[in-house]
């Protein structure tokens, strides 16, 4: 599970503890119900413009090397 960072934020005043892109209210589950449907980043980034393209990258990329480390 990712840890609190820069790019991801967790409070109880925010979302009720959601975590969501740090910065904004917007949760990172709603990418990944994004990505699930078929859309694409560009489809999110439209939707939530408060959420950069930097920030969803390195969310993705940060999510693959915790995968990669708990299967290895």
């Amino acid at each position: 599970m990712l840890q609190e960072s820069p790019i991801i934020s967790t409070s109880p005043e925010i979302m009720s503890g959601t975590p969501v892109f740090a910065g904004t209210r917007v949760p990172v589950q709603t990418l990944l119900d994004y990505l699930k449907a078929g859309e694409s980043i560009n489809d999110f980034l439209d939707g939530f413009p408060t959420v950069t393209r930097e920030q969803v990258i390195a969310f993705l990329e940060e999510t693959e090397k915790q995968l990669v480390t708990m299967v290895a």
